[in-house]
Order: structure tokens, then sequence, then C-alpha cells
């Protein structure tokens, strides 16, 4: 059942890493059901885009569910405005089917970028299911990293990679796991979310093994019941739709090319959109 939450209040905002905000939202219903891997879908205001969000934690006590932001367009760019008692107009959720949590054995996690947020509640998942969890997160620069030692204490093992070396080893994801591999322990299930080249990434590696490889897909979407078509992904060479079909999928599955060529459909509108929402913003300054 989706539950649909109108004028849903911020009750904390905690800035991550530039331009990644973390915000504490008030919404009891939708905390008491959430489940690991699931996502609401947010409006700011009447006139305001949708956009999906997955749920980073959630607190039935407090009422509360945890959703992390990185600031790339207009829409972002606007909610990392807001600040701690300010309002949106509504949340609908949790949306997207749960990951079936389960005890697999030795489950490596991976998080790249702001992709850490949603992979998170994953990890702690599958910890407390009583597998051996190995987790690597990755980010740019250690400025970037985010969630770092809730990942650290939901894991057995745990490792960061930066592009430039600035913590931790210097390189990709990717190189650690394949540092395990080969190892030869035995891994039973990878789980990866972040960026679209990240995950595709992960997936070539793990295939040649034939270890299974979830990926958590996050592209364009507006009504996330299924009846748009909007969020469609190929998956085994069949039309899926992220919202009511993920948003977990084979990793070993999924057309990554062509999701990431559906992700910049809309670059140059976004782009307008971004650019007229600046300027707005510097007008209002000047007044």
């Amino acid at each position: 059942m989706r539950v649909t939450i109108m004028t849903c209040k911020i009750v904390s905002k905690k800035e991550l890493a530039p331009n990644i905000k973390m915000f504490e939202m008030g919404a009891p219903v939708v905390a008491r059901k959430a489940k690991a891997g699931q996502f609401v879908i947010l409006r700011i205001s009447e006139r305001g885009e949708r956009i999906p969000l997955t749920i980073a934690d959630a607190d039935p006590e407090r009422g509360t569910i945890t959703l992390v932001v990185e600031e790339v367009g207009k829409t972002t760019k606007e909610l990392g405005r807001l600040n701690e008692g300010d309002s949106i107009l509504d949340l609908v959720g949790p949306l997207g089917n749960p990951m079936n949590i389960g005890k697999y054995g030795h489950v490596v996690c991976i998080g790249g970028g702001s992709g850490v947020a949603p992979v998170y509640p994953l990890t702690k998942a599958l910890k407390k299911a009583g597998n051996k969890v190995t987790s690597i997160i990755g980010a740019r620069n250690r400025e970037l990293l985010i969630l770092e030692e809730e990942m650290r204490e939901t894991s057995d093992e745990f490792y960061i990679t930066t592009d430039d070396g600035s913590k931790g080893h210097r390189g990709f994801v990717t190189d650690i796991l394949r540092k395990l591999l080969d190892k030869r322990e035995r891994i039973d299930l990878v789980v990866a979310v972040g960026p679209v080249p990240m995950m595709k990434a992960v997936a070539n590696t793990t295939r040649p093994n034939k270890i299974r490889t979830l990926v958590s897909l996050n592209p364009i979407m507006v009504d996330g019941m299924g009846m748009c078509g909007v969020c469609r992904v190929k998956v085994g060479g069949e039309t899926k739709f992220t919202c009511v079909d993920g948003p977990l999928f084979d990793g070993h599955l999924v057309d990554f090319d062509e999701l990431a060529a559906r992700r910049q459909l809309y670059e140059p509108e976004e782009k307008l959109a971004l650019k007229a929402y600046e300027e707005k913003l510097v007008r209002a300054n000047d007044t």
C-alpha cells in the first residue's frame, strides 16, 4: 500500500559533503512500512518536478525517514536550500520492491558517490540477517565520501577508495573487488549502487566468476506506479519498469548503455531549467 503524505516537514538537515545533504523527514506511516531497498517520490511545490529518492534509513519510533540528496539539477538544488522546519508539498511511498533479505553467506556491498546512501540500509539489513558483510565505498576524493562511519559499523570488512588517493586506495571500487576475487575467497552475493559506469564495471567484474550481482537503478521517473513508462529499462532483453519491477535488478542482465542514454534524454532541458533557477536566485539576491 502506497502512502501519500501532504506537507511533509523537514525534522533535521545535515551536510554530508559538498552539495550532498541529508534530510530527516517527518513521515510516520512511511517510516513504519519502509523496507531496505525502497524509495519515495517527493514534490517540493505545486508546479515542482517529482523526483525519486531512496530511503536511506527509517525510524518508526520517531516517525521519520532519512533521505540523502545530491544537488545536481534544479529540483535537487531547490531541495538543498530548504532547512529544518520547512515543508515540502507531498511525498509518496514506500515505493518499489524491497530487497529479499536472507542469509546468503558472504556479501560484498559497494557504494559509489551518493550511492553509498541507498546501499547503507541494504548493508545494515544484510548484516542483521547474519551475513558476513564486506563493504567498499568510493568517491572522487575524501571530501565527497559519505556515511563512512555508518558503513564501517555495519561491516565485517571495510574498504575506502578515492580516485585521487586522498583517502584509502587510490583507484576504483572494482580494484578492491578484484583483489577479493583474486584471494579466491567465497563471495555469495554482490550489491552495488552508484553511478551507471560504476555499476556496469562491477557487473563486468563479477560476470566471469558467475557471482550473483544486484544493482539498484535510478532512471528518470514520474508517477512511480508503472503507468507512465518513463523509468523503463532493458533487463535480460525485456522491458522492465524500475518503479514496480525494481529498483534492484540482476546486474548481469541490465543494458547499462541504454540506461545511460535514457538518463541523458532530457539533459538540455535540465540545464535550461537549472540556468533559469540560478538566474532567478541571482535576481532575488540583487533586490
